[in-house]
Parts: structure tokens; sequence; C-alpha cells
């Protein structure tokens, strides 16, 4: 298996874990406040949406991809 056919099916995967879930979320700690030895830190949850276009974009290119390396 060739280097294009990798991407062309890490292209369609990608893609279709888009459309499936929409998007990810992912915790991030900050420090709120810092006085002296005491810090205070607080986790905030932050989330991304992925646009549905680019999840069909992936399948699209992908499939392309590996039709075109399938012809070489």
């Amino acid at each position: 298996m060739n280097g294009l056919r990798v991407f062309a099916l890490v292209l369609i995967v990608g893609g279709a874990l888009a459309l499936a879930y929409g998007g990810f979320s992912y915790t991030q700690d900050e420090t709120a406040a810092k006085i002296g030895s005491l810090e205070l830190s607080v986790k905030e949850k932050k989330s991304v949406n992925i646009p549905a276009w680019l999840g069909i974009a992936g399948i699209v290119g992908g499939v392309l991809v590996l039709v075109g390396a399938g012809r070489r």
C-alpha cells in the first residue's frame, strides 16, 4: 500500500468521523488566581464544531485521491 492510498483512507475515515460526531470537546485548565503559594485553577470545557461540508469534502477528496492513485 503506497502513501497516496494511506492518505486517501485517512481522508475518508476523517470525513466519516466528522459527519458522524459533528465536533469534539476538551477540557482546559486555567489558573484563575495566584496569591503567594495559593493557586486557584479552573477547568473549562470547550467544544469545537466541525461543519458538515468539511466532512463531505474529506470523503470526496479521499475518494478522488484513491481513484487517482489506482489509475497510476
